[in-house]
């Protein structure tokens, strides 16, 4: 759970804590076609990814790599403080990769009271292959 993070504390450049998950594997990409309904077989069927041209088999969705970003992001700013999160999914995520998120702090501003930090977020795995880039903003609370 994300501790309580303050507007003072937050500089231009921050990095947000690192989460690294994975290896990822076929079990998850299973579990989360039937959490989805997503039951398209390129996620769950080895056999069918490879007769379409994935050679290591079934990939993930992208909305399961998507949601291990948001975990990210909620793991270090509580969810009640998160205004937007979009990304852009730029790269398969197969059996076996190990996925590490990371993100930096692009802006900070106030705007009509709110105290608004942007944040770009970025998925790749253990060859830097990237998966997802994205941004989010967040209203942060000032101290005291």
């Amino acid at each position: 759970m994300a501790h309580e993070i303050y507007f003072d504390d937050i500089q231009v450049g921050m990095e947000m804590p690192q989460l690294v998950k994975g290896p990822m594997q076929k079990l998850q990409f299973v579990i989360y076609a039937g959490a989805s309904g997503d039951f398209n077989p390129l996620h769950t069927d080895d056999d069918f990814a490879k007769a379409v041209g994935m050679p290591t088999g079934a990939i993930s969705h992208g909305m399961l790599v998507m949601g291990c970003v948001g975990q990210a992001i909620t793991g270090w700013i509580p969810k009640k403080y998160l205004k937007r999160f979009g990304v852009r999914f730029a790269g398969m995520t197969r059996q076996g990769n190990t996925i590490t998120i990371t993100g930096k702090v692009t802006d900070k501003r106030t705007v009509g009271g709110e105290n608004l930090i942007t944040c770009e977020v970025t998925a790749a795995d253990e060859t830097g292959d990237v998966k997802i880039t994205g941004n989010f903003d967040a209203a942060l609370p000032k101290k005291g």
